[in-house]
C-alpha cells in the first residue's frame, strides 16, 4: 500500500511539472532571440518554455505527425496556413512575430561593394544556401539567384544545408566561399569577413508567423508565454536581432 501512494505521488507530481511547461518548436533562424526571449519570460514566471529548433519544413512535418509542440514558430506563413486549414492550429491564435531579412556573408574580406557584382563577377567556388523545399530563407536565396538570371548558372557550385543554422556553420569554417544567411545570425556575432545587403526587390519579405496549436489551448504556461510574446518587452527583444516587428 505505501508503494502504491509512493507511485501515486510520483504521478501526481510528474503531471504537475508537465501542466506548467510548454514546449515550442522554432525555425533555426530565430535560435538567439527566442533563448533571450525565453530567458525573459522565465525570470518573471512560474512556468518553462522547452524549445526545439529546425527547418520550419522538417517541424511543420514533425507537428503534422502529432510531435508535442505547443506553439510553432514558423519562418513563412504557409506552413501556420496549412496546420490552420488541417484543424492542428487556431486561426484565432496566429500572429506575424517577425519579419526577417536576408544576407550574403564570405568569412573573408573583398572589395567587391554589391551582392550582384558579387554573384555575377562568378569568383566562387561554392555558394551556400538553405534547402528551398524545408527553409523559407533558402527559398529566399534561390529567388535571388532567380531574379539575377543566375540560378541554372550556379546550380553546380550549390551547397545546401538542411537549415540556415547549417548555412552559418559552413560559412563560418570556410567549408563555403560565400552563403545566403539570416541577418539575425549576424547582427549580435563578431563575424568577420564581407557582409552585402541584399535588395528586398530581389526576394519577398520573409514574413514569419508563429500558431498555438489546437491541443494546447488549456495548456497555462502555453498561453503564458503566447500573451508575453505580444508585450512591449518581447517586441524589443527580437528588434535587437534585427526583426522587424508589427
Amino acid at each position: 500500500m505505501k508503494l502504491f501512494f509512493t507511485l501515486l505521488l510520483t504521478l501526481f507530481f510528474t503531471a504537475s511539472a508537465l501542466a506548467e511547461q510548454a514546449r515550442v518548436a522554432v525555425a533555426s533562424n530565430f535560435i538567439l532571440p527566442m533563448k533571450s526571449l525565453i530567458e525573459a519570460f522565465e525570470a518573471n514566471s512560474p512556468y518553462f518554455i522547452k524549445a526545439s529548433y529546425g527547418s520550419s519544413g522538417k517541424l511543420f512535418a514533425q507537428i503534422s505527425h502529432g510531435a508535442p509542440f505547443d506553439i510553432f514558430f514558423s519562418a513563412d506563413q504557409a506552413k501556420p496556413d496549412a496546420l490552420i486549414s488541417s484543424g492542428l492550429a487556431t486561426a484565432e491564435h496566429r500572429f506575424t512575430y517577425a519579419q526577417g531579412k536576408l544576407l550574403l556573408w564570405s568569412n573573408k574580406r573583398s572589395s567587391v561593394k554589391t551582392v550582384s557584382e558579387v554573384l555575377m563577377g562568378g569568383q566562387y567556388n561554392k555558394i551556400a544556401l538553405a534547402n528551398p523545399k524545408l527553409a523559407p530563407y533558402g527559398a529566399a536565396a534561390k529567388s535571388v539567384l532567380v531574379e539575377l538570371s543566375l540560378a541554372n548558372a550556379t546550380r553546380k557550385k550549390w551547397v545546401m544545408g538542411e537549415n540556415i543554422s547549417q548555412v552559418y556553420s559552413f560559412v563560418a569554417y570556410g567549408s563555403v566561399d560565400i552563403g545566403f544567411v539570416a541577418q539575425s545570425q549576424l547582427i549580435t556575432s563578431n563575424v568577420s569577413g564581407q557582409v552585402w545587403q541584399i535588395p528586398p526587390s530581389l526576394y519577398e519579405p520573409i514574413n514569419q508567423d508563429a500558431v498555438l496549436l489546437m491541443k494546447s489551448k488549456t495548456n497555462i504556461a502555453a498561453m503564458a508565454f503566447w500573451t508575453f510574446l505580444h508585450t512591449d518587452e518581447a517586441k524589443k527583444i527580437i528588434q535587437a536581432y534585427g526583426y522587424e516587428t508589427f
